[in-house]
């Protein structure tokens, strides 16, 4: 199965280095997509994943194409993101449980699948027709996969799943997805269901999006998002589940943002009421109401208590890779970190926390800034889009943490909106009938 890895790996490199850019992009994101990332080629102690191989292909073109260099700008968002890194590596180095080669080699795989993935977005994605046929090529390509999903769920036939015992971590072992409701829990190509899921939810407002469209996109774009839908709702998880209902509200709201403000600040009220109401944490409430699946919401809950109660072990650079030890207070062997905010704080500290917020803040305010300066209506629907995918995300990593694909995506996604946010992204769409008017000569050879 290496060499079909290797295989496959080597053909996504030579299509990243013979398309176009934006092409070159897109094929880098359907890999990610498609191929699972629990494959990978063992070359003595280092496990590649395809997705590795071919942004490190990527990236070289972009450092040695003077046209893709030349239209790069750094941003204060791009030095968060490297910051961010710093800080993940630095902790892991300093609190390191395996010898210090084995640990940089599991640090280089994470910066490939995050910081290599978004500088890679920052890179090709440098005006709007680029991100919308981007964007378009990624939704063509999620269809069959959503489809699949519901197959998945309906008939329990898991297309995949014999390939689970070809991964170096999982070798001799079977992949099982309990069900619920009396439908099974759609994985795909992912890891796990919620990742599956989690995908065609975040993709949901970029879908929603390209209503605005000419052509059979302003119809196509509702069947799609229908489909897209269903593609989360098949992994049948409480993570997904919530991010679709988030996501349904944020496009909801776009039209009615006037009422943004006084739903926050009901949403805060709130908080404080319930927690004086019930005489315990908000957080407790909170979790067993927005649970629409009956998952363990108690467990979601406790791991914050234990993450405060906790504090003074772990707030200086976290555990890295050692196990926390409040497995046998979750009632499990081993402790399952489901929130991303604790995950990082118990991998890196308090500063892991802090360099994530900061990123997504960073990010949440350079769409709101663009948002107010840009009038067009199409203009302020992509970033009101990606702003949802970003909420979205951030209001599902407190009950899941992402690994694998999905998060490599997020940062694809944190990338595109820095490239959106950056001073020198062209928001002009070229206007195709003047082209054709300008080089009449050339037409008609």
């Amino acid at each position: 199965m290496q060499g079909v890895t290797l295989a496959f790996a080597l053909v996504l490199s030579v299509l990243v280095l013979t398309l176009r850019p934006k092409y070159a992009f897109v094929a880098y994101v359907v890999g990610l997509l498609w191929y699972p990332a629990y494959l990978a080629v063992s070359i003595g102690t280092i496990d590649i994943l395809v997705g590795r191989f071919v942004v490190a292909v990527l990236l070289m073109r972009c450092f040695f194409n003077d046209s893709i260099r030349r239209k790069f700008t750094w941003s204060r968002l791009d030095t968060l993101v490297t910051l961010s890194m710093v800080v993940y590596v630095g902790a892991y180095l300093i609190t390191q449980v395996n010898p210090i080669a084995q640990t940089l080699e599991g640090r280089a795989g994470f910066v490939m699948d995050t910081w290599c993935a978004y500088m890679a977005a920052r890179f090709i994605v440098t005006d709007r027709s680029k991100l919308i046929s981007i964007i378009k090529c990624i939704v063509i390509a999620m269809v069959p996969l959503a489809i699949l999903g519901v197959i998945e769920s309906v008939t329990g036939w898991q297309p995949f799943a014999p390939l689970w015992r070809f991964s170096p971590w999982f070798r001799g072992g079977r992949f099982v997805s309990e069900g619920r409701w009396g439908l099974a829990r759609a994985v795909g190509p992912f890891s796990h269901a919620i990742l599956f899921g989690g995908v065609f939810a975040m993709f949901m407002p970029l879908i929603y999006y390209l209503r605005r469209q000419k052509g059979d996109w302003k119809s196509l774009s509702y069947i799609v998002l229908v489909i897209a839908t269903l593609g989360a709702l098949s992994s049948m998880s409480s993570g997904p589940w919530v991010m679709v209902i988030v996501v349904i509200f944020c496009l909801v709201m776009e039209k009615h943002k006037q009422l943004i403000k006084p739903m926050f600040v009901f949403l805060v009220l709130s908080c404080i009421s319930i927690g004086i109401a019930s005489n315990r944490p908000f957080y407790h409430v909170i979790a067993s109401w927005a649970n629409p699946l009956g998952g363990a919401s108690w467990h979601r809950a406790r791991l914050i208590d234990l993450a405060i109660e906790n504090f003074d072990e772990w707030w200086m650079v976290g555990y890295g890779d050692k196990d926390p030890g409040w497995g046998h207070l979750l009632g499990m062997g081993r402790t399952d970190v489901t929130n991303e905010y604790i995950l990082n704080g118990i991998r890196y500290g308090i500063l892991g926390v802090i360099v994530l917020c900061a990123v997504l803040a960073k990010s949440f305010r350079d769409l709101i800034s663009t948002y107010r300066r840009l009038k067009d209506p199409a203009v302020r629907s992509l970033c009101w889009a990606f702003g949802s995918l970003l909420f979205s995300v951030a209001v599902a990593w407190m009950s899941v943490s992402f690994f694998g694909q999905l998060s490599t995506l997020v940062y694809c996604s944190i990338g595109m909106i820095g490239s959106l946010c950056s001073p020198g992204f062209n928001w002009q769409i070229p206007n195709r009938i003047s082209i054709v008017q300008s080089r009449p000569a050339q037409i008609a050879s």
